[in-house]
């Protein structure tokens, strides 16, 4: 009976990605995704796979200056595992690689008793976060990420992965225009553990990243009863803060 139910449980979650994909795609409109997800589960299981719930993901393309992208996510009591090798798990979150932003991306999350995991080699999990590599963001372009966390966890384990709850994270990018993250943890914990893990909490966070002269970042952050933590060799932890290498 108890192999049946998770048998059963796994069937169903392996079908549960809820988020909206764009790929080399110019946007000069609206585009809004809004979801609610309770008592749910999202998994993918393997190697390079992409577990997505109440998030957006775009590779390529561009948001023009009239453009307008907005992520609002609300997960209650839900699960959002990654498990294997080069694996990503994406709650209530943007995500871009390779994209240009000269309009206006929001993300606003609200997390409550919900787990976002990634587990093995080279694995990210993203809770509640704005995640970009490589691309711009323009002298017009405005990127704000509003998330509220309360009761979760967002955990990485094993070799070479990243924890972000409540943060921007860039890397390999250009920033001509404005970058605010704005978040509320509470009773939360962010978690990586192994070897050359990053576990990152209400922060911005850049890396090979460029701030031009009409660059703006702002992390406001508000952390209470909140675990923030990297265990292993090579481990990095930050809250509230903003990192630049």
């Amino acid at each position: 009976m108890k192999k049946r139910m998770l048998v059963s449980a796994l069937a169903m979650a392996m079908v549960m990605s809820v988020g909206t994909v764009w790929a080399a795609s110019k946007i000069d409109g609206k585009l809004t995704n809004e979801s609610k997800v309770e008592q749910a589960a999202n998994i993918a299981i393997g190697e390079n796979n992409k577990a997505n719930m109440g998030s957006v993901n775009m590779e390529g393309g561009s948001i023009g200056k009239t453009g307008v992208v907005t992520n609002k996510s609300t997960v209650e009591q839900a699960a959002n595992i990654a498990i294997g090798k080069g694996n990503e798990a994406n709650m209530g979150s943007i995500n871009m690689k390779n994209a240009k932003v000269d309009g206006k991306l929001t993300n606003t999350s609200t997390v409550k008793q919900a787990a976002n995991i990634a587990i093995g080699e080279n694995n990210k999990a993203n809770m509640g976060s704005v995640n970009m590599n490589g691309g711009s963001i323009g002298k017009t372009g405005v990127v704000t990420n509003k998330s509220t966390v309360e009761q979760a966890a967002n955990i990485a384990i094993g070799k070479g992965n990243t924890a972000n709850m409540g943060s921007i994270n860039m890397t390999d990018s250009k920033v001509d225009g404005k970058v605010t993250n704005t978040s509320t943890v509470k009773q939360a914990a962010n978690i990586a553990i192994g070897e050359n893990n990053t576990a990152n909490m209400g922060s911005v966070n850049l890396k090979n990243a460029e701030v031009g002269k009409t660059g703006v970042i702002t992390n406001k952050s508000d952390v209470k009863q909140a675990a923030n933590i990297a265990i292993g060799k090579g481990n990095e932890a930050s809250m509230g803060s903003i990192q630049v290498e």
